[in-house]
């Protein structure tokens, strides 16, 4: 008896295809999965053989076949084109299987499903990185320094710091890529004013899926200029589990070929445990492996009592994610209403964690709201001490970029350098 799990994403030959597996004496559909995530967590129970799949299914990578695989179960593709169809063979082998029902098939399923054997694990198991994306110039020796910008939760403003950033180094003529990877509903896109609905975060995912990101790079960007490419972010944020942990990792090194990278984040650290027994992604792996790429994390905090009390704690969260990789904290939206000078703060954040900088941005609502309302970068809506912050920060972030940067601008913002 064969016990196989069906998993069709919605397609039109499932109803048939169950119907015929069904009816086959030799074959027991134990489950008709929903989607990628629903399959995988469903082979650890150790009772199926054979999983029947869309071949196009959204999130089927080799990392999910390879999972079917260690549970021994014989995965076995459905695709609605012609099985010796040369894409759809390209396909299947990317992903590592080697069995593939097409159209005008679909009466052979339930006796391929009786007598598939597993040949094994056959996808590529190293990706060439080097070659650059069409339209995309090469702009940095050898590879770019990436920054991800985090900060706990409440908007503290870690898109406008990481879309400030950005804007910052293409003003001053340097190629950068800014990535969401917000899972919870990021918003450089609308700080920007993209308004196409085409997420370039799912885009990059299916390409790195189908080993395409190194030739296809520039199609999941959208150019801001002539020098920051932006990656946009989910368009709802249910479809996180549309992107895996190996597709971030991807995109940030193939990024990272290209320019400098900022990488704007989500807001929770804590890891899924159940992902370690049902092969699911975790919604946080997006913000968790983003940091892991970075070589430095800017935290963004508020300077509130609420906001100060929240960056403190995600300092003692954030020391036990991102290990030795060096912080620099930015408290941002600084005022004197609040009561509190520097001193006072620089002391409470340097009691929490070792920090390579400490930045303070001050407080600029008319600024930002004119930036939003126009869709432009900070910089480009006018000149405002809040600006010229944010360039100061840049500085310290990406040094050796300065240079570079046209009409240089006096700094009169202050900056404080973690010495604990």
């Amino acid at each position: 008896m064969i016990c196989v799990l069906l998993m069709a994403a919605g397609e039109a030959w499932e109803s048939p295809a169950l119907a015929d597996l069904e009816a086959h004496p030799g074959v027991v559909v134990l489950k008709r999965c929903v989607d990628v995530d629903d399959l995988l967590a469903s082979v650890a129970s150790g009772q199926a053989d054979v999983a029947v799949v869309s071949l196009d299914a959204p999130g089927l990578d080799p990392g999910s076949v390879s999972h079917l695989r260690r549970h021994a179960v014989r995965p076995v593709a459905v695709t609605s084109s012609a099985s010796h169809d040369l894409d759809v063979r390209e396909h299947a082998q990317r992903l590592g299987v080697t069995t593939v029902v097409g159209a005008g098939e679909l009466a052979s399923l339930a006796q391929v499903v009786t007598t598939v054997e597993d040949v094994g694990d056959t996808r590529p198991h190293a990706l060439d990185l080097a070659g650059p994306a069409p339209g995309l110039d090469d702009a940095v020796d050898g590879e770019g320094r990436v920054v991800a910008v985090w900060g706990p939760a409440g908007a503290p403003g870690r898109t406008t710091v990481a879309t400030g950033l950005a804007a910052e180094l293409a003003r001053r003529r340097t190629a950068v890529v800014l990535a969401d990877l917000d899972p919870y509903g990021g918003a450089v896109a609308q700080h920007l004013g993209i308004l196409d609905e085409v997420s370039g975060l799912l885009s990059a995912a299916r390409l790195a899926t189908a080993d395409q990101l190194d030739d296809r790079f520039a199609s999941a960007c959208r150019g801001i200029g002539e020098h920051l490419a932006v990656v946009t972010g989910l368009p709802r944020a249910e479809r996180w589990r549309e992107v895996r942990p190996a597709q971030v990792e991807r995109l940030v090194e193939r990024a990272r070929t290209h320019g400098h990278v900022v990488l704007d984040t989500g807001f929770c650290l804590e890891d899924d445990a159940g992902s370690d027994f049902g092969a699911r992604p975790a919604r946080n792996a997006l913000t968790l492996t983003a940091l892991e790429q970075a070589d430095e994390v800017v935290v963004v905090g508020a300077a509130d009592p609420v906001g100060l009390a929240r960056l403190a704690r995600g300092l003692v969260d954030l020391r036990e994610v991102s290990g030795t990789t060096p912080v620099r904290v930015v408290v941002n939206r600084m005022r004197a209403s609040i009561g509190w000078s520097e001193k006072e703060i620089a002391g409470m954040v340097e009691g929490f964690t070792r920090v390579s900088g400490l930045h303070f941005l001050p407080e600029d609502r008319i600024g930002l709201d004119r930036a939003l309302v126009a869709g432009v970068p900070l910089g480009e809506a006018g000149e405002s001490a809040l600006s010229h912050a944010v360039a100061t920060l840049a500085d310290a972030v990406f040094p050796g970029t300065a240079e570079a940067s046209p009409g240089r601008r006096k700094r009169t913002v202050r900056r404080r350098t973690g010495s604990k």
